[in-house]
């Protein structure tokens, strides 16, 4: 994502990402360009990239881009994917001006709340099928806009959701407090419900993480200053056959939430399948054996979850990227380097 020091909003700045991930990246990469109000000739020129990510709330800084003149100006030329962060930023403001001064992180959920969410999904689908704009919803999190794209829902527009998005929801403010903070928040179990058969319905298309990994040290500090995120990609896939084996979904549907259909919708090459032809990144996983999520065996920098002392199967037991075995059984192989993506 685009939301990094530097930010990623030009050709230059997304060069320097994709040479120093082709120093360190042990797994294969690729970076969105962020928008501004003023970049339009490097959203339609820089490459390679999946797309252009557009914050249309939830943000501050040149990143915002939320009146509708200078979205329109961004929908209406190009063809690349556009991908949208959506929460209506003028109404998080005067939400947060209603529950000012609240310390509880449980009003996060409240300040950036359902309708925040729908008011800029229909506005995104509004411009998508205005321009006929090829566009991905990014972390949906509400039954309202699981209702709106089962029922406006263009051939040409995706959307995803976080197992985060699926398993947690605001009851987990009282166990774990501000590390339920993210941006959208979680919801109801209501909401939970709907977007789970949504994604088994294929409203939803697939599986994202909106990995953050802030520290422990950031999210100690009191709300309404700590910061909204939570870490993602370690857990995810065992999450989700953890689901299929509790019955949620098939095991089969987890690979095409997350692997087929994601290199799908970016139009990513010889990914997503086991066949002749396509590259050899594959993960192996065991589903008989349980182990539960510890945060001093996490590799990722953050080192917590916020599902941590939950027992799940599904971890992954050996890792292959590009033929090469890069983690297997606890081990990493620091040796390997991944690759940049291509898109089409």
């Amino acid at each position: 994502m685009p939301n990094t020091r530097p930010l990623t909003t030009t050709q230059q700045a997304l060069d320097d990402k994709l040479e120093r991930a082709s120093q360190k990246s042990l797994v294969n990469y690729g970076f969105f360009i962020g928008a501004t109000a003023e970049n339009l000739p490097d959203l339609l020129l820089a490459k390679p990239t999946p797309g252009i990510k557009i914050f249309m709330g939830s943000m501050h800084g040149q990143l915002l881009v939320d009146g509708e003149t200078a979205l329109s100006a961004i929908f209406a030329k190009g063809d690349r994917l556009i991908a949208v962060h959506a929460e209506d930023q003028s109404r998080i403001n005067q939400r947060r001006q209603e529950f000012a001064n609240m310390h509880d992180p449980a009003v996060h959920s409240q300040i950036q709340d359902n309708q925040a969410a729908l008011l800029t999904t229909q506005l995104a689908l509004k411009l998508s099928q205005k321009y006929h704009r090829r566009l991905h919803i990014l972390h949906m999190s509400t039954a309202e806009e699981a209702d709106l794209l089962r029922q406006e829902k263009p051939s040409w527009v995706t959307a995803e959701v976080t197992p985060q998005h699926l398993l947690l929801n605001t009851s987990a403010y009282e166990k774990i407090g501000t590390l339920a903070q993210m941006n959208p928040p979680l919801r109801s179990p209501h909401d939970n419900e709907v977007l789970w058969q949504a994604l088994r319905d294929g409203v939803i298309d697939f599986i994202a993480t909106d990995h953050a990994p802030h520290t422990l040290e950031e999210k100690a500090q009191e709300y309404p200053n700590s910061p909204s995120g939570m870490p993602g990609v370690e857990t995810s896939l065992a999450l989700m056959l953890t689901a299929a084996m509790e019955g949620k979904c098939t095991v089969a549907q987890v690979v095409n939430w997350m692997s087929k259909n994601v290199a799908v919708a970016y139009g990513i090459p010889n990914k997503g399948a086991i066949a002749p032809g396509y590259d050899a990144d594959l993960v192996l996983v065991d589903l008989n054996t349980y182990s539960p999520v510890r945060r001093e065996e996490l590799l990722t920098k953050c080192r917590w979850s916020p599902c941590e002392g939950w027992n799940l199967p599904g971890w992954a037991k050996t890792t292959i990227v590009g033929g090469e075995v890069v983690y297997d059984k606890g081990q990493v192989n620091t040796q390997v380097r991944g690759k940049a993506l291509t898109f089409v």
